[in-house]
């Protein structure tokens, strides 16, 4: 065998090698919140497909990391995990309005790697089955009456989605956003949990949630998705805002980032896998399932639309005064 056959033979083996080992033998998601809620949506997504197309050869776990809507997760992976080809952590739209906002620190949308996007969510707002607003328009009245007397709770502080999302319904009703009564909480769970305990009238969440707390049996009314067409299957019957009235709007992505030192055959094994999961109709099956709506996005044009989805967030912040 000649010299340049043989060294062929061995780059291809270490090619082969290299491959092999990117696929984690340990794999897990991060969650960055409590149990429930779209994080936790988000991972299961991954988890159930990984398993139901054996595209992981170990099962993936999940492990919930709280704080900061998402900052302590991001600066956790950031400095102390930046490397872990194994890992990978659950986002939103929310996170990038964080971002936007630089909310997570001396961070920014640059410091990790943007791996995958599993499906679109929209917003949607809730309130208990015995609530006396049974329409947006009931909701709306009772805020322009008197914009003290409804709590609107959600998962996030000041300048989350969530948050937006009740500014921009608060907006709409003709209300200074600024007098509203809002209560963050740490994750969609803790809102889900405040409302049902009647310590919140109306939780601004997301329409899949609200699908998925449905399907639990949770004695919860949906009054409006922020979508510009009704959603379909279970969803169906619950109108837009802009049908009753009011065109508010706000899609959510939801995906996957890993660390900013992951080498590139481990995040090339994650674009692949996703590329190839995503594919099969157990995904399919899954992502409906979980109320979220086509968006696969992975690679680089993942990463091109997180950072201009995180620049126009930067500007819709800046509207309500949230960043100069």
């Amino acid at each position: 065998m000649s010299k340049i056959k043989a060294l062929a033979c061995l780059a291809t083996a270490a090619m082969a090698l290299a491959t092999a080992h990117a696929e984690p033998a340990k794999p897990e998601c991060i969650a960055p919140a409590q149990p429930g809620g779209g994080f936790d949506l988000t991972c299961r997504i991954a988890v159930n497909t990984f398993k139901n197309t054996d595209t992981l050869k170990a099962p993936m776990r999940t492990v919930y990391m709280p704080g900061g809507i998402g900052a302590v997760a991001y600066n956790n992976v950031i400095t102390q995990r930046p490397g872990e080809g194994g890992t990978i952590v659950a986002f939103s739209g929310g996170s990038l309005l964080n971002l936007a906002q630089g909310k997570f620190g001396k961070y920014g949308v640059n410091d990790v790697r943007w791996l995958a996007s599993i499906g679109a969510d929209y917003g949607a707002v809730m309130v208990r089955n015995d609530s006396p607003y049974k329409t947006l328009p009931d909701l709306m009245a009772a805020l322009k009456a008197d914009p003290t007397k409804v709590v609107m709770g959600a998962g996030g502080s000041v300048g989350s989605q969530d948050w937006m999302k009740a500014a921009l319904t608060a907006k709409a009703a003709g209300v200074d956003y600024t007098k509203m009564r809002f209560v963050a909480f740490e994750g969609g769970g803790e809102a889900v949990t405040a409302l049902r305990g009647g310590h919140i009238q109306a939780y601004t969440g997301d329409a899949a949630e609200a699908r998925t707390l449905m399907d639990g049996g949770a004695p919860i009314r949906v009054l409006a998705v922020y979508h510009n067409e009704r959603l379909t299957g279970k969803m169906s019957n619950v109108p837009t805002a802009k049908e009753q009235g009011y065109d508010i709007q706000w899609p959510i992505i939801r995906g996957f980032y890993v660390g900013p030192k992951v080498s590139d055959a481990d995040y090339n094994w994650w674009v692949a896998a996703f590329d190839k999961a995503m594919a099969t109709p157990e995904f399919a099956k899954e992502q409906e399932q979980g109320g979220l709506f086509p968006f696969n996005m992975t690679g680089a044009k993942l990463d091109t639309f997180v950072k201009e989805r995180t620049a126009a967030y930067r500007d819709l912040a800046q509207t309500f005064g949230l960043v100069k």
